[in-house]
């Protein structure tokens, strides 16, 4: 039996645990690895996450994106990663992502930080007060001192993956990158998007994909498709 290619992380973004259980049995063993995002945490995401490791051995990806004051974050996290997630989002400040190495430490959680929300432009940018500067160079800067605090990934866009590879720091971090969309697939909320093959060999170790498959008529047929490209590089 072959084992699903971990590299494609399938976003389950749909209002509870129970439909998160109907879409991952939908797509059954062609995928081994989800997200659970902030939106499910009150429908039931960490007994979703639970039933998914712990009865169906897939990994879990939380994607919280905790910020607020480091003692806040380091318990937050060290309290999630009783959980056994395989990954855990945080902004990527420097002492959020210090705070959350100290609270994953003894675990298996690896602690990826988010460096521009993909769904982020310029002019979001400046409406929240954000330096000036063009959003490559603010992400692949944000991604550098991300690393430098500890973190064992950065979560950013496919377009800014082979800039953040190619920094010194990056050297046996993760880059995963949302904002991916196969060819032909709307773009949704996403402003800075590549398709996946393009993702990966930009430099990404891993893509989440959410909307293309579970609004597809075959979520199981969308994963596959997905997969078959990454296979192809």
């Amino acid at each position: 039996m072959t084992t699903p290619d971990d590299r494609l992380i399938v976003a389950l973004d749909v209002p509870n645990a129970l439909a998160g259980l109907e879409l991952a049995g939908q797509i059954g063993d062609a995928v081994s690895f989800y997200k659970i995002g902030l939106g499910m945490l009150t429908g039931g995401g960490l007994a979703l996450a639970n039933e998914l490791k712990a009865e169906q051995g897939k990994r879990i990806f939380l994607d919280m994106k905790l910020f607020d004051i480091g003692a806040t974050v380091e318990a937050a996290v060290r309290g999630l990663a009783r959980y056994d997630l395989d990954f855990l989002t945080v902004h990527g400040d420097p002492h959020v992502v210090r705070a959350a190495m100290q609270g994953a430490a003894g675990s298996a959680t690896r602690i990826l930080a988010v460096t521009i929300l993909t769904s982020l432009d310029r002019a979001d940018l400046d409406a929240s007060l954000i330096r000036a500067g063009a959003i490559p160079d603010l992400v692949v800067e944000r991604a550098a001192r991300a690393f430098e605090a500890g973190a064992d990934g950065v979560i950013a866009s496919p377009q800014e993956a082979a800039a953040i590879r190619a920094l010194p720091e990056a050297a046996g971090k993760l880059i995963v990158t949302p904002g991916v969309r196969p060819a032909g697939a709307a773009l949704g909320d996403q402003k800075r998007v590549e398709t996946p093959a393009a993702a990966i060999a930009a430099g990404a170790d891993h893509i989440v994909v959410g909307r293309p498959v579970w609004r597809a008529e075959n979520p199981r047929a969308a994963a596959q498709a997905i997969l078959a490209e990454l296979a192809g590089l």
